[in-house]
């Protein structure tokens, strides 16, 4: 599993944890019953607290991608990856539908918007 934090993103840690390992998921990267890292020794793999990849495998684990074991430890839930693909683009656009209301009071026009989108879809 690679995970790649970055200190200076405005992104919380937890956030950037949470965010990666659902992306593996949704693209297949991370099956479903693959086991993850305690959260033990995923915080000291990325030198985070135990606090922090504690915090990120609760809202996967809130969000269904992932399930605890007690006394076996945590993995990628057996659920569909297509009902988390849903539950992925409802989060996407509730996100966007932010952005929208923002983009309105600044006055922006569809197409305005539209240009930011395909710019910054082509920078990542």
């Amino acid at each position: 599993m690679d995970i790649i934090i970055s200190n200076s993103s405005s992104i919380a840690l937890y956030e950037q944890i949470e965010n990666q390992i659902k992306t593996q998921i949704l693209n297949g990267s991370l099956k479903p019953g693959a086991p993850l890292p305690s959260i033990r020794t995923l915080a000291k793999e990325l030198k985070v607290s135990i606090i922090t990849s504690k915090r990120a495998y609760e809202e996967l684990e809130k969000e269904g991608f992932i399930q605890t074991v007690v006394g076996k430890g945590t993995f990628v839930s057996g659920a569909s990856s297509e009902r988390l693909k849903e539950a992925a683009m409802s989060e996407m656009e509730n996100k966007l539908e932010e952005i929208i209301i923002s983009a309105k009071a600044l006055g922006l026009s569809l197409d305005e918007c539209i240009e930011i989108f395909k710019s910054i879809y082509e920078e990542v």
